[in-house]
């Protein structure tokens, strides 16, 4: 491992002007390409103290051997440039897209004398229109299929196009009117280079004038009274309708507009792309990467920006590109991108209408396709040993922890502290198995504490359990152990209701796990162990996972384990961990949420949710009906003088309670409904 202060350069050698560098290792190979509008100061940003930088860049600097760079004149250059870059020398700790070539594409070759339509992959040739890409190359044929009654373009391969042309004899489709047949002289090659032309400009979005002229030529042709061609035509209007109908129009404004959305996590992005091009959604694409380097969304979308059009030249380019995040320099990509196209191009967010409902489409399927990705990869028998037996690698477990428990603290500016418990078996979440707590051991925010109270909650509760079945002997406690009491059903976990008798129901905390993780670092750690020790239970591990920095925290450690990056098995802590902090803040907000709806109309014996919504209603808020004399009560229908009187002095015993106060603003917010604030 390198010190980057090896090969630092001296002050006053970086020019302070834009440019793009280059980190090489010891071996001269490129690992990491990058742009700045200022060399200086971004370079200054790698040469600092070790322990500021993240964790994916500061492995990147230890790795490096030098660093050199190239200045350019404008921030349009430096953007070329890192791209040239980034495709040519493939740095191993630049963010990297797996890229779409295997993305099917309806291609016309106009380069050709005889155009043919087919489908095609890979990279793009010159002097062939493309259209999509398309999720799957049948949405390819079937759209052909429809298209090709109205416009009978050659599909056929070279070998077989030349095997007609010397046999005389055209293929099938041409026999059926499905291909105007050029190889046997039904057409001119111009006449078919038209046909090919008509083809591109219907895929290309300029579909109703084509249908209306059809339309106009049906009428003209029934009233001439040629039924069989106006019939001929009537079916080629259905067919191009709908050829159409399987790109559903999206934007009425027959706009062309490419719609970027990213969703990610702390190790992995998904990219999703919808094509628009007439007001319809010609194709989709997407994929998912890992975050090698230390990049936000703006980055993200810069990096999906050069993927999509770093090879792109024309109308391949769209007039528009909407995404979620503008990159750190929008001027200059924009400029970059209208380049590659030859006019103006506008980047930007969209705000409002049809164009934001469309991006909140595209970002849900980003999100899909990360749970996807992710789900496929857990569900992975293989990928999950290997997780399992990188964390017994990691920690020093003698087997691997099939059992994993993680434990999280959740609660609102020191409000309803609740606590979850999530079990992992053999790498997969096992819902039956979770578990929640309130916090009863005292009052306010100390995470800490709390997991120190949870912990020891739920392991005495299995060595309860373990008594109780006889698995476990009376000896002698450990020093320091504190004895476990006798207690009954509910002694206050809110879930300890289960019967004391053997009934063949799973007992809820029975099974003892291999592994504890708790959302946390060195004193979270400290207090899950403490917890343990007085309990006299040795024989569990236990970790936490930071997430700040994503390290896995040991007791009595001073310094953190950091597993590799792309690690299956800190995939599969964090999964573990970000369940238990999905299943901890459900569990607090629904608390909250109880404890806002409730009243003080709640303590009337008798008083239902209708008469309280009717009391509610007739005076307007808590506040005023306390200021109600008891006769004012009674005109409220459905409650008499016995209940109003009950109310009266249920309102009068109520203390006042503290005003709400926007934390924001420090504006004071008046009680205005049954007892809640807003």
């Amino acid at each position: 491992m390198a010190d980057p202060s090896s090969y630092r350069p001296k002050p006053g050698q970086i020019p302070d002007s834009p440019g793009v560098y280059r980190f090489r290792d010891e071996h001269r190979r490129v690992i990491y390409v990058g742009k700045a509008k200022s060399l200086r100061q971004r370079l200054a940003n790698y040469f600092q103290d070790l322990a500021n930088l993240h964790p994916r860049t500061r492995t990147m600097v230890t790795t490096a051997a030098s660093v050199e760079w190239t200045v350019v004149a404008t921030e349009v250059e430096a953007l070329q440039l890192e791209y040239s870059w980034i495709k040519e020398f493939d740095p191993r700790f630049n963010v990297k897209y797996r890229d779409d070539k295997s993305y099917p594409y309806l291609a016309v070759t106009l380069n050709e004398e005889f155009p043919r339509v087919q489908v095609m992959r890979g990279a793009k040739k010159k002097g062939v229109r493309y259209f999509g890409p398309y999720g799957h190359a049948w949405a390819i044929r079937e759209t052909v299929d429809l298209m090709l009654r109205v416009f009978p373009v050659r599909t056929c391969s070279a070998g077989v196009f030349k095997n007609a042309a010397r046999t005389g004899r055209p293929c099938l489709l041409g026999y059926i009117g499905k291909c105007s047949a050029p190889c046997v002289g039904r057409v001119t090659p111009e006449e078919h280079r038209e046909l090919a032309d008509d083809f591109c400009d219907f895929m290309a979005g300029r579909t109703g004038t084509y249908i209306r002229r059809l339309e106009k030529d049906m009428m003209a042709a029934a009233e001439e009274m040629e039924y069989e061609r106006a019939a001929r035509l009537r079916d080629d209007v259905e067919a191009l309708k709908r050829a159409m109908e399987k790109s559903a129009v999206v934007l009425a404004d027959a706009t062309d507009a490419d719609l970027i959305a990213v969703a990610e996590d702390e190790l992995e992005a998904a990219v999703q792309i919808f094509h628009v091009r007439g007001g319809r959604v010609r194709g989709q694409r997407g994929w998912v990467t890992d975050k090698v380097e230390a990049v936000d969304t703006s980055g993200l979308v810069e990096h999906a920006l050069q993927q999509l059009y770093g090879e792109e030249t024309g109308d391949s380019v769209p007039k528009e590109v909407l995404v979620p995040a503008l990159p750190e320099d929008p001027e200059a990509v924009s400029q970059w991108l209208a380049g590659r196209r030859g006019s103006q191009v506008s980047l930007r967010i969209p705000q409002r209408g049809d164009k934001k409902d469309l991006m909140v489409t595209v970002q849900r399927n980003a999100q899909q396709a990360l749970g996807l990705h992710k789900t496929k990869r857990a569900s992975d028998l293989t990928t999950r040993s290997r997780a399992l037996e990188e964390i017994a690698e990691a920690l020093g477990l003698e087997t691997a922890p099939l059992r994993i428990e993680c434990f999280d603290i959740s609660h609102l500016q020191g409000d309803d502290v609740v606590a979850s418990m999530v079990v992992f078996e053999d790498g997969l979440a096992r819902k039956s198995e979770y578990r929640r707590f309130q916090i009863k051991g005292f009052e306010g925010q100390d995470d800490v504490r709390s997991m120190h109270e949870v912990i020891g909650r739920r392991f005495r509760r299995y060595l309860q359990e373990k008594e109780r079945t006889g698995e476990w002997e009376e000896s002698p406690a450990p020093s320091g152990a504190v004895p476990v009491p006798e207690t009954a059903a509910g002694d206050g976990d809110p879930f300890d209701n289960e019967p004391r008798e053997d009934d063949g129901r799973p007992k809820r905390f029975a099974y003892p796990p291999q592994l504890v993780v708790v959302d946390g670092g060195q004193p979270q750690v400290a207090a899950a162990k403490r917890a343990l020790d007085e309990l006299g239970i040795d024989d569990i591990a236990v970790c936490g996972l930071a997430k700040r920095l994503e390290e896995v925290w040991l007791p009595d450690d001073d310094d953190p384990v950091v597993l590799p990056r792309t690690s299956e098995g800190l995939y599969l802590l964090q999964r573990v961990r970000d369940e238990a902090h999905r299943f901890a803040i459900t569990y607090q907000r629904a608390k909250r949420a109880k404890r806002i709806r409730s009243s003080p109309l709640d303590a009337v014996s008798g008083l239902g949710e209708t008469r309280k919504q009717a009391l509610i209603k007739h005076f307007g808020s808590v506040k005023k009906l306390k200021q109600a004399t008891i006769d004012e009560i009674c005109e409220v229908p459905g409650i008499g003088r016995r209940t109003a009187e009950s109310v009266a002095v249920a309102l009068a015993s109520t203390t006042p309670a503290a005003p709400a106060v926007n934390t924001a603003t420090g504006e004071i917010i008046e009680e205005d409904d049954g007892g809640s604030t807003s």
